[in-house]
């Protein structure tokens, strides 16, 4: 390799780690967050894109001029996870599979992380819906804690504690 691809090898790692390595840290949902509604509200597109908030015992959707409401104590489950998306997506992604030698496929490798948040609730008939949200890093959770705060229900507590997890083991009072 010459000095000059080695050179733009180097930079163009640099500039996708750079896209790549976010700083992470656990955001505090203050207000509306920006959020990506992937699938399950009734009346919304998939992929939409828009503000979620928790607020008067309503989880409320934003998307355009249009907007969808979910009452806190209609919602049977929260559900939180981590989870990663592409890095380099859409026409520039595809495009990129198309280069030599498999460079374009290096892209794929680059990931950046999300939370997503998953919630099953009814609606006025009694019908079962659910929706899937992605969002930034750390502000699932708080989402959650919220909504359960203002009626919703949820059958994962994420309570790993030792007492939680093992009732036959003794505890340490237990051990003198």
């Amino acid at each position: 390799m010459t000095a000059r691809t080695t050179t733009v090898l180097v930079g163009a790692a640099s500039l996708f780690a750079g896209l790549v390595i976010p700083v992470a840290r656990a955001q505090r949902a203050s207000g509306p967050l920006k959020v990506v509604q992937l699938t399950g509200l009734v009346g919304v597109k998939d992929n939409a894109k828009g503000t979620l908030s928790v607020e008067n015992g309503q989880l409320h959707f934003v998307h355009g001029k249009a907007s969808s409401d979910v009452s806190a104590s209609s919602i049977q489950d929260v559900v939180t996870a981590a989870d990663s998306q592409r890095a380099v997506g859409g026409t520039i992604g595809l495009m990129s599979m198309a280069a030599p030698y498999g460079g374009g496929r290096v892209l794929s490798l680059f990931r950046t992380k999300i939370d997503t948040l998953t919630v099953q609730y009814r609606d006025a008939d009694g019908g079962l819906h659910g929706a899937i949200f992605s969002m930034p890093i750390g502000t699932a959770e708080v989402i959650k804690k919220d909504l359960v705060a203002q009626g919703a229900r949820t059958t994962a507590t994420g309570d790993s504690t030792p007492a939680a997890t093992s009732s036959t083991s003794p505890s340490k009072e237990q051990k003198q």
